[in-house]
């Protein structure tokens, strides 16, 4: 929605990072990439379980 969105640029503003999606590597990758080929910065990051 509009507002996730302003709430995720506002975390990003003043955390410098935004977590906006959890999943399998395989999946995010396709999305990552989409995502970086527009222009937006996007990276795949580990959680410790």
């Amino acid at each position: 929605t509009p507002e996730q969105a302003e709430q995720c640029t506002l975390i990003i503003h003043f955390k410098g990072k935004c977590a906006v999606k959890n999943g399998d590597y395989d999946t995010l990758k396709g999305m990552c990439d989409r995502i970086t080929d527009r222009g937006i910065g996007a990276t795949i990051e580990t959680t410790e379980s």
